[in-house]
């Protein structure tokens, strides 16, 4: 029997995906008090290939419901797998070369029922875009989009025809009770995707371990600005903060170094990130967010560190793993939002 439980901020504990038997149920709310109820079956998990449009599963991590809207196929950066040993040529001062490895992530909407009850722990707003007018700073966010990697999914099926609740389910998904999984895309969705490829597209994921804390980081280019007669571009990147050994610790201080093509270097320093010092312990090991950064120029390069606290009040740094901001794709607007 696996589970998942997930402690909430509200007067109340609620669980979120339980998994007995095969059978996946989630509890809810009601004024004679909580119930489970059934929501699917479990389905193997797919150790090859990937999963495909319309596919139901549960966040191995985080517990939301969620489903697959399509893949994407990025290079992953892990600098914890230790590269063979090279002699190192003259001046070289022990810089570590990282070769990237083909790995799966998919776009993914998170059923809003879910929403509230990770908040505190991942954005569910954090897939932003520039707004298409003059204002060069202005965001906008597509609530319930998230990116998660093909090991977070937990698959299951489910006899429900609109078993997810989001806006954009049925514009994006048609059920279709002769296909496995019995959902298939939309013309509209097709349309979306080949309309915000160039700003949905994830291409690179860079990875660091540091004391057990695993910082994973994946930048998207968002665009180019025009801003006092000059150009300004704009990077969002997520960030995902794991601890994988059972010590709890709270993120304290972040410490950015940020490099511009321009030929500026910027520090920033700050307390905690988005305005919080998460907690990692062993029953909530991760924290997820996403932030922005825009640079003067068409490229530049990311790294830093994090102040982790121990619960003994001592305190270690967390490397985040550099990666860089590039801007090497069509510089036509960014979309103005979904229509249809």
């Amino acid at each position: 029997i696996w589970f998942n439980t997930y402690t909430h901020t509200h007067t109340y504990t609620q669980m979120l995906g339980i998994v007995c038997n095969g059978m996946v149920v989630f509890g809810r709310n009601r004024p004679e008090g909580k119930i489970l109820e059934t929501v699917g079956v479990f389905e193997a998990v797919k150790q090859h290939g990937k999963y495909e449009t319309g596919q139901l599963f549960l966040h191995s991590v985080f517990g939301y419901r969620g489903i697959v809207l399509f893949p994407w196929h990025a290079r992953l950066y892990d600098r914890d797998i230790t590269p063979p040993i090279k002699p190192e040529p003259p001046g070289a001062h022990g810089s570590k070369e990282v070769k990237g490895k083909t790995h799966t992530y998919y776009q993914v909407l998170i059923d809003t029922r879910d929403c509230p009850h990770i908040s505190q722990r991942s954005q569910t707003e954090a897939v932003t875009f520039l707004a298409n007018h003059d204002d060069s700073r202005a965001l906008y966010a597509i609530p319930g989009l998230d990116y998660v990697s093909h090991e977070d999914i937990l698959p299951y099926n489910s006899t429900e025809q609109v078993p997810i609740q989001h806006e954009l389910f049925e514009r994006f998904l048609m059920y279709n009770p002769a296909k496995s999984p019995p959902f298939t895309a939309r013309d509209t969705l097709k349309a979306w995707q080949e309309k915000n490829h160039p700003w949905l597209e994830l291409s690179d994921v860079h990875r660091e371990t540091t004391e057990n804390i695993r910082v994973t980081v994946i930048p998207f280019y968002m665009g180019m600005r025009e801003a006092q007669n000059s150009h300004v571009y704009w990077w969002r990147y997520c960030i995902r903060l794991e601890n994988m050994g059972n010590e709890v610790v709270q993120l304290r201080e972040r410490h950015w170094r940020i490099f511009s093509l321009s030929g500026t270097l910027e520090t920033v320093r700050g307390r905690g990130v988005v305005g919080r010092e998460p907690v990692l312990s062993k029953e909530q090991p991760a924290f997820q967010y996403s932030s922005h950064v825009s640079l003067q120029a068409p490229s530049g390069h990311m790294w830093g560190t994090f102040r982790i606290e121990r619960t003994d009040g001592s305190h270690f740094d967390v490397r985040i793993p550099p990666f860089s901001l590039e801007s090497n794709k069509d510089d036509k607007a960014p979309p103005a939002g979904y229509t249809f």
